[in-house]
């Protein structure tokens, strides 16, 4: 089983000046008060830059840097703006910097990412291609075949061939967007919305953290089912408290370790969400919606399944208006507080 790579070991792969291009391009979203930190913020700071690898390719099949910069430019004024603060990197930029290392690491034998492995992996990456295709067409022509080959001889030369990695220089800082203080620091530590404020309970089975649960059969046999319809497939388990609620779903993620339920959902995660930590410290308009959108995006782009047990979840009921203030008292549930606030 592979081990997931945390973004800022990632990150700290990028060279120097990606790195640092990087950190320009996030500062640039915030001036430009876009929500997301996109590909096209960071293409715009490389072609501004006096010299990278990219300039390097984009020299020698004579293309116009006034072309690639017009195109950008133009895709810049097309993204949604007025947003008080950056969401985070977007999932697009995760994903290049992922293939940019896969290329540099494996195909070229090469310990850092620059810019030539950051654009050819734009290239070959067919999603990201589309994307660049919609961004910078100048660039999304480029033969990539042909690049592939003659690109390790066209950057030998580029300043970047002399740059160490970011996690070598001896900074602390990993996460583009730190020093700037662009991006809020609930995303700098690099920890996803999923893994800060959810419990990977699938995970805990597997260790063996979770104790076995007996006589719940039936109740977990129901829960399975309605998992599996295509509408309606939401199971909501009510009770008085102590009566195990909880266990049933314990021992739905133990079934899911054990691949006792049906293939459609043996590869599912099961997170349980900490109300608690998505309410804490949500003190500003706004602050808790955006949480909880953020971490049901971040849910619904995760290439694994994921299936949300939210405890008590008559506290997200009104939880970011004045009447749900989020107070831990209303962490404290009856079954009268279940039909005033669910049903």
């Amino acid at each position: 089983m592979e081990t997931p790579v945390s973004r800022s070991a990632l990150y700290g792969k990028l060279a120097g000046p990606l790195f640092r291009s990087l950190e320009s391009a996030t500062a640039f979203c915030k001036l430009r008060s876009n929500p997301w930190v996109e590909l096209t913020h960071w293409l715009h700071q490389l072609t501004q830059q006096p010299d990278n690898d990219i300039l390097h390719v984009l020299r020698h099949y004579q293309i116009p840097l006034s072309d690639v910069e017009k195109a950008l430019l133009r895709q810049l004024d097309m993204l949604p703006a007025g947003a008080s603060a950056i969401s985070d990197f977007s999932h697009h930029i995760d994903l290049s910097v992922e293939k940019a290392w896969m290329l540099a690491s494996v195909r070229y034998g090469d310990n850092k990412i620059r810019s030539g492995w950051l654009l050819l992996a734009l290239l070959t990456t067919p999603e990201l291609r589309r994307v660049l295709s919609s961004i910078c067409a100048p660039l999304a022509t480029l033969p990539v075949d042909e690049l592939t080959e003659i690109l390790p001889s066209l950057i030998e030369t580029s300043p970047e061939a002399q740059e160490r990695p970011y996690d070598g220089s001896g900074l602390a800082s990993a996460i583009p967007g730190e020093s700037s203080q662009a991006i809020p620091n609930g995303v700098q530590d690099g920890k996803s919305a999923l893994a800060k404020y959810c419990q990977d309970m699938t995970a805990q089975a597997r260790d063996g953290k979770i104790d076995p649960v007996t006589g719940r059969e039936h109740e977990i046999r129901t829960m399975t089912d309605i998992l599996l319809r295509r509408r309606q497939n939401n199971p909501l388990l009510t009770g008085e408290a102590g009566v195990g609620k909880t266990a049933v779903v314990e021992g739905f993620a133990l079934a899911i370790a054990q691949g006792e339920v049906p293939p459609a959902l043996r590869e599912v995660r099961l997170l349980a969400l900490d109300v608690g930590a998505l309410l804490a410290g949500a003190s500003m308009k706004g602050e808790f919606e955006s949480r909880l959108k953020g971490l049901l995006e971040e849910a619904g782009r995760s290439p694994q399944p994921v299936i949300l047990f939210v405890d008590e979840v008559h506290t997200l009921v009104g939880a970011g208006g004045a009447s749900g203030t989020g107070d831990a008292a209303n962490l404290l549930t009856t079954w009268s507080e279940y039909k005033r606030h669910i049903e």
